[in-house]
């Protein structure tokens, strides 16, 4: 380790395979195929093969046993020098958002030259695990020593135990789904279904558009035969988003809907931090810089929204960075669901809630929807939870090398009441 004055971060590109609805195109593909294929195809777009990279950080939120090295074996079938270490990290929807301000870190103190960051999941490959009183009949066979005592457990199998149990989103502290909790946030926030219809309908026609502008030609690589994000719909309309029927609440106040909901999916993401001279050498260009983060966590159990967090987590990094709500070219908010980004918003034109929540003497303020998303947000583009974070790092970081200039800010709300935020300056 040696000491080193700290020092710019810079993001040098990324990539992604599309974002597939679940059970569709990557129906057979495992969260380490799809993470190796995005790892492989980055090195191969910078020319890293064989290079030795001081760190790789990667994570799935819903992960089978198999993947307890996820990260490590992953980097093995990038391409890079198998001495290039690596490790996994989960913080939920959060996962590669953290993973590359870990990576960032490191860089920043001189701790590493250049990393990747990135994360996976997969809603088709899910882990499917049997009761425990099942397990309890495994365990107690295996441990006996006599033939006798092997058999003796299996007396009580019943057919109950063969009941398979799915991974789920629930709350163990509340019980509740982050759909259903997010219920309860958009009625304390007053937020119509038209309002986050409209808000849903928007994400897709943005990120069409994108996609026949060809913003994201250059930070997908084709995979399974897919060529762009699976979920976005050219065709949707105010009209068809009215007919879905309430997803989370059923009740006659039930708002949110498959439609104005992120969707179950599938995919991978990563991107290539460095240090400047390390860039320099290779004749990379910078796209933009990591400049700050924040990570924060609320108790949802008895004073916030499960999803609020994020609220919180920018106005502490505007702080720091001695920065206003308005000082931003570009705001991507992870649209975990319409309702969660519409909250938020609110939240910081709220007198009340600035000033009583986040010790504020004025509201944060407005930000210019223009601004927002522009080119699709997870609504519309899907959303597998670990990589979602590196995937709006790319776009984002391609959005401010376009412009030349400028500031951009990335807030992600994640399952545990935590939000992880950051802000990237233009090169």
């Amino acid at each position: 380790m040696r000491n080193q004055l700290t020092r710019p971060i810079a993001i040098i590109g990324s990539l992604r395979i599309p974002f597939a609805r679940s059970h569709t195109a990557y129906r057979n593909c495992s969260n380490q195929q799809m993470m190796s294929k995005v790892l492989a195809s980055l090195v191969e777009k910078f020319a890293l093969t064989g290079e030795r990279l001081g760190d790789v950080s990667l994570g799935a939120v819903i992960k089978h046993s198999r993947d307890w090295n996820l990260a490590r074996e992953s980097t093995l079938s990038s391409g890079l020098a198998p001495e290039t270490p690596a490790f996994d990290i989960q913080r939920a929807c959060g996962t590669s958002l953290s993973a590359a301000v870990l990576i960032g870190t490191k860089i920043c103190t001189g701790l590493i030259e250049a990393g990747i960051a990135g994360g996976t999941d997969s809603i088709s490959d899910v882990p499917i695990v049997y009761p425990e009183a099942y397990r309890a009949i495994l365990m107690e066979s295996a441990r006996g020593r006599s033939l006798g005592q092997k058999i003796k457990p299996w007396l009580a199998l019943r057919p109950r135990h063969f009941k398979p149990e799915f991974p789920g989103v629930i709350e163990p502290r509340t019980k509740l789904s982050m759909g259903e909790s997010m219920e309860l946030t958009a009625r304390e926030w007053q937020l119509s279904r038209t309002d986050q219809d409209a808000f849903a309908l928007e994400s897709h026609r943005r990120a069409t558009q994108a996609q026949e502008e060809g913003f994201y030609d250059d930070l997908l690589v084709e995979y399974q035969g897919l060529r762009k994000d699976n979920n976005v719909r050219p065709d949707s309309s105010m009209e068809q988003l009215a007919k879905l029927r309430p997803l989370f609440d059923r009740s006659e106040h039930g708002t949110m809907t498959a439609g104005n909901s992120t969707p179950l999916t599938d995919g991978a993401s990563a991107v290539l931090l460095a240090s400047e001279e390390w860039a320099r050498e290779r004749g990379l260009p910078v796209l933009a810089y990591l400049t700050h983060s924040r990570v924060t966590a609320v108790d949802f159990v008895n004073q916030e929204g499960l999803l609020m967090a994020p609220a919180y987590a920018v106005s502490e990094m505007l702080n720091d960075a001695s920065l206003s709500l308005a000082d931003f070219d570009f705001y991507e908010i992870h649209e975990a669901f319409a309702a969660q980004t519409l909250a938020t918003l609110k939240a910081w034109e709220s007198e009340s809630f600035c000033s009583t929540r986040l010790g504020r003497n004025t509201p944060l303020g407005k930000i210019d929807r223009r601004k927002l998303n522009s080119k699709g947000g997870s609504v519309a583009i899907g959303h597998p939870f670990a990589a979602t974070g590196t995937r709006i790092l790319g776009s984002l970081a391609t959005l401010l090398h376009q412009k030349g200039s400028g500031r951009g800010l990335v807030s992600v709300c994640t399952a545990g009441g935590m939000g992880v935020t950051a802000i990237l300056e233009a090169s």
